[in-house]
C-alpha cells in the first residue's frame, strides 16, 4: 500500500488500492507545498484511490478544492476516510457550485455580415413598430417632449435655409443656361421660363430639398441616436418604461414631415429667381418672365411638389432614426448609422419619386 503524508509520500502495493493520507491543517497556506505532489499521486494511483483524512483539520475551501482536483485526476469518484461532518457539507456545496466537466470553451468572436433578407426583416419590423407607436400615441403623449419637437424642427429647417435659398438660386441659373442654349435654335428662348418653374414645383424642389434633409438632418438623427444606443441610453430608456418609438423617432419624423414644404418652397422661389435673372440678362423683361410662369405653373402643381415633400420628409426622417436605433457597437457603429442615414434616404426619395412619376402620369396629373 502506498501511504502519504503531509510531511512525505510513501509508496507501497496493496491489493485495495492507492492511500493517500493528509494530515495537519488543509488550509491554503499549508495546501501549498504538497499540492501538486499530490495531485500526481492521484494521478498516477492505480485502482481505487483512498484518502485517509482522519488527522487532518480543520478543513477550508482549499482543502475541499483539493479533493475535488483529486477526483478530477484520478478520474473517478475517491473514497474520503475519516472526513469530518462539516468538512462533508463544505465538500458538497463546493461540488454543487463546481461543473463536472472542464469549463467550455468559449468560441471567438465573429463579425458577420448581415444578409439581405435579415436585413430586410429589421427594416420592416421597425417600420411596423413605427406604425404602431404612431396608432397608440393618444395614450403616449406623455412621452413626448414639446421642446425637443421645436428644437429638432429648428435644426432641420431654419438652420437649413441658407442653403437651400444658395441651391436653389443656383440651380435656376444653371437650367436657365442650359435649357436658353437648344431653345434658342427653335426661336423659344422665352418659353425657359414655363420649362424651368414647372421643372422646380413638380420635381427639382422637393427633389433638392430631399437632398439637403438626408445630408443634413438625417445624418443628424442617426449619429445622436446611434450615440445613445452604444452608450445604452435607449436600454435605460426601456428599462424605465419609456417607449423609445414614441419619444425618439415620432417628433424626428414629425419634425422632418414639417420642414419638408417649406424646404421645397424655398427652392422653387430661389431658383425661379436665378432663372429670371437669367432671363433678363437675356434681354427678356420681368412681366414676360412672370406670365410664362404663371402660364406654365398652377396650384395643382405646387400642391403636388407638396406633397411629395411631406412624403420624402417621412421617409427621410423613419430611415435617419432606423440607421440610429439599430446601430451596432464599437467606435465605427455612429459613422456606419450616419452613412447609412444618408444612402438610404437619398435611394427612397429617387425611388419614391419615381413611384410618384408613374402614378400621376396614370392619373394624368
Amino acid at each position: 500500500m502506498a501511504r502519504v503524508t503531509v510531511a512525505r509520500l510513501d509508496v507501497a502495493n496493496e491489493p485495495s488500492g492507492t492511500v493517500i493520507a493528509l494530515a495537519g491543517p488543509l488550509t491554503a497556506p499549508a495546501l501549498a507545498p504538497i499540492w501538486s505532489r499530490t495531485k500526481d499521486a492521484a494521478r498516477r494511483a492505480k485502482g481505487a484511490l483512498i484518502v485517509d483524512l482522519a488527522g487532518a483539520e480543520p478543513v477550508d475551501t482549499s482543502g475541499a478544492a483539493l479533493l475535488l482536483a483529486l477526483e478530477r485526476e484520478h478520474g473517478e469518484r475517491i473514497t474520503l476516510r475519516g472526513l469530518g461532518e462539516q468538512p462533508t457539507a463544505l465538500l458538497a456545496r463546493l461540488r454543487a457550485a463546481v461543473p463536472d466537466g472542464p469549463p467550455p470553451k468559449v468560441a471567438p468572436r465573429t463579425v458577420t455580415r448581415t444578409g439581405l433578407g435579415r436585413t430586410l426583416l429589421i427594416r420592416v419590423a421597425f417600420f411596423g413598430e413605427t406604425i404602431l407607436a404612431t396608432l397608440t400615441l393618444p395614450t403616449k403623449l406623455r412621452f413626448l417632449r414639446g421642446g425637443d419637437f421645436f428644437r429638432l424642427t429648428e435644426r432641420a429647417g431654419t438652420e437649413a435655409m441658407p442653403l437651400i435659398l444658395m441651391m436653389g438660386f443656383l440651380i435656376g441659373m444653371i437650367l436657365a443656361f442650359q435649357s436658353a442654349i437648344p431653345m434658342r435654335q427653335f426661336g423659344a428662348d422665352i418659353y425657359v421660363a414655363a420649362l424651368v418653374s414647372l421643372s422646380l414645383f413638380r420635381e427639382l424642389g422637393p427633389l433638392l430639398a430631399a437632398v439637403i434633409l438626408a445630408g443634413r438632418t438625417g445624418s443628424a438623427f442617426a449619429a445622436e441616436l446611434g450615440t445613445m444606443m452604444v452608450n445604452e441610453e435607449v436600454a435605460a430608456l426601456t428599462t424605465m418604461g419609456i417607449d423609445a418609438e414614441t419619444m425618439l423617432v415620432i417628433p424626428r419624423m414629425a419634425a422632418a414631415m414639417l420642414v419638408m414644404p417649406a424646404l421645397a418652397i424655398g427652392v422653387d422661389v430661389a431658383g425661379i429667381i436665378g432663372m429670371g435673372f437669367v432671363m433678363m440678362i437675356l434681354g427678356f423683361p420681368p412681366a414676360a418672365i412672370l406670365h410664362q410662369v404663371q402660364m406654365a405653373t398652377g396650384p395643382e402643381a405646387l400642391l403636388l411638389g407638396l406633397f411629395k415633400a411631406v412624403v420624402f420628409g417621412a421617409a427621410i426622417g423613419l430611415i435617419g432614426c432606423r440607421a440610429g436605433l439599430t446601430a451596432g457597437g464599437g467606435p465605427r457603429a455612429v459613422g456606419e448609422a450616419a452613412t447609412s442615414a444618408v444612402v438610404g434616404g437619398i435611394v427612397a426619395t429617387i425611388l419614391l419619386d419615381g413611384l410618384f412619376a408613374v402614378i400621376f402620369y396614370r392619373l394624368g396629373l
